[in-house]
């Protein structure tokens, strides 16, 4: 039977030292175990690409499976841009910075990291960055 403090099992609290050495671990298998995700979910897609890349001979078909394509590398586009930043994410938990708002230095809560491991900042800090955006975007 495993302990009860198994990675699988751990979740990191409020109650122990900021980004110690589990919380850390905890991250890193977090960010490497979405990445792999991220990379099957590619290798499949490249070959339901491949295997659909066959001539269609009616014209709409042709069109509907270019549209589905074009929608489809949109998608792994997005998430070839994740993958940056979740090997961004691995090597701030490397340099000691991960977990810490790059605006201010503070910590990130954990509720947050846990939602969203790749944040880089806090959530005022992103709610501060939103507003900006909205003020620019509406002009």
């Amino acid at each position: 039977m495993a302990p009860a403090n198994d990675t699988n099992t751990y979740r990191p609290t409020e109650d122990e030292p900021f980004m110690n050495e589990r919380q850390r671990e905890y991250f890193r298998r977090k960010l490497l175990k979405w990445k792999d995700e991220i990379l099957q979910e590619a290798r499949e897609t490249l070959a339901t690409l491949q295997a659909e890349s066959e001539n269609h001979a009616d014209i709409a078909d042709r069109a509907s499976s270019e549209t589905d394509r074009a929608i489809e590398l949109r998608a792994r586009d997005r998430q070839r841009k994740l993958i940056s930043k979740i090997d961004a994410a691995i090597g701030r938990i490397d340099d000691g910075t991960y977990g810490y708002c790059e605006e201010t230095g503070d910590p990130i809560s954990l509720k947050r990291l846990d939602a969203r491991p790749i944040a880089t900042l806090s959530i005022e800090a992103q709610e501060r960055h939103e507003r900006r955006e909205r003020v620019y975007r509406d002009d």
